[in-house]
């Protein structure tokens, strides 16, 4: 079966062609992110005036680099939520209309299985297994007992681990995105310079919180600059990422333990994280777990876990029609639409 997706999440504008869940033949991402880096974030009015502009050519490009015509998809799989309300309806809309002109039959994705789904076009894993998901908007323990069997372990509270990451680079005065900033310079810096706390959610050991985390960075900075001292930005940032890191791995962890995952999988844009995907690696191997990491490139947002999960999607009979809407926010294991 060959799956088309398309995702449009945030400011990448990306369609892709997958067989069976884990071929790729074609992977096409359009960025606006050097558009986004002038303010300091995405912008979502301009990300989904991008997506508009995009998505029409990243369609055709991704169809014609896989050798498939329209004719030889079997479903059209597009992210419907979460994420930026804008630019999810692009490509909700552009999937409607190419799923309906084309008779293809429509499913729906969630975004944060997709990224789950990033180490099925990596790897041979296989369901059940343990995942710590970390991007820019979420952080979960989630326990995938199937493809399209879901439950929350673990979350986080409030911030999440990669817009804390993001925005303590920020004001590092580093470049956007934070969290890539950081990851660059650290090695250059002390990770023990400077002390921050572990926050701990009481009567919920999987739980996170970050938001005191970013706070205590901001205070750091804020208070050397009144005090007319100079910071070590890299130590500052080596220290930082180690104990967001730490925080990460300690609750993941402990959910392996309790509940006797002996495969552990990461997936988002923060397990891109060199620091992260190492001290994993130390991890699995204390313990003897097994790790299974995506591709660098299948990190970030693209459409070819999309297309995966999509295919899983399409085997458990899920189908939309062309009154699927986008939304915002919604969560892993309970998906409507």
């Amino acid at each position: 079966m060959n799956i088309l997706g398309i995702e449009s999440s945030c400011d990448e504008t990306a369609a892709a062609v997958v067989e069976n869940g884990r071929k790729v033949k074609s992977n096409i991402v359009a960025s606006s992110l050097e558009e986004h880096k002038i303010y300091g974030g995405v912008v979502p009015e301009i990300a989904s005036r991008r997506h508009a502009e995009a998505i029409s050519g990243v369609v055709s490009e991704a169809l014609a680099q896989s050798g498939c015509a329209l004719g030889d998809i079997d479903a059209v799989a597009v992210t419907f939520a979460p994420g930026l309300i804008g630019s999810l309806l692009v490509g909700v809309n552009f999937a409607k209309g190419l799923a309906v002109s084309s008779e293809k039959p429509l499913v729906p994705v969630h975004h944060l299985r997709s990224h789950v789904a990033s180490n099925y076009i990596s790897s041979d894993i296989e369901p059940p297994f343990l995942c710590l998901i970390v991007s820019g908007g979420h952080s979960h323990i989630v326990a995938v007992n199937g493809y399209t069997d879901f439950k929350i372990i673990g979350k986080t509270r409030d911030d999440a681990a990669g817009e804390a990451l993001d925005k303590a680079g920020r004001v590092m005065g580093l470049e956007y995105p934070g969290g890539i900033s950081i990851d660059k310079i650290s090695p250059s810096g002390n990770a023990d310079a400077y002390a921050f706390p572990h926050p701990k959610i009481s009567g919920a050991p999987y739980d996170y919180s970050f938001s005191g985390l970013k706070t205590a960075v901001i205070n750091a900075v804020h208070n050397a600059e009144q005090k007319g001292e100079k910071i070590n930005i890299p130590d500052l940032a080596a220290s930082f990422q180690k104990n967001v890191v730490a925080c990460l791995l300690s609750n993941l962890e402990k959910a392996a333990e309790d509940f006797g995952y002996k495969k552990i999988v990461l997936a988002g844009g923060v397990s891109a994280n060199s620091l992260l995907r190492s001290e994993s690696k130390a991890l699995c191997r204390r313990h003897k777990w097994r790790l299974y990491l995506p591709e660098l490139k299948y990190c970030g947002d693209n459409a070819a876990m999309a297309a995966s999960q999509g295919y899983y999607e399409f085997l458990a009979g899920v189908r939309a029609g062309a009154d699927l809407n986008a939304y915002a926010t919604m969560p892993i294991d309970i998906v409507k639409f």
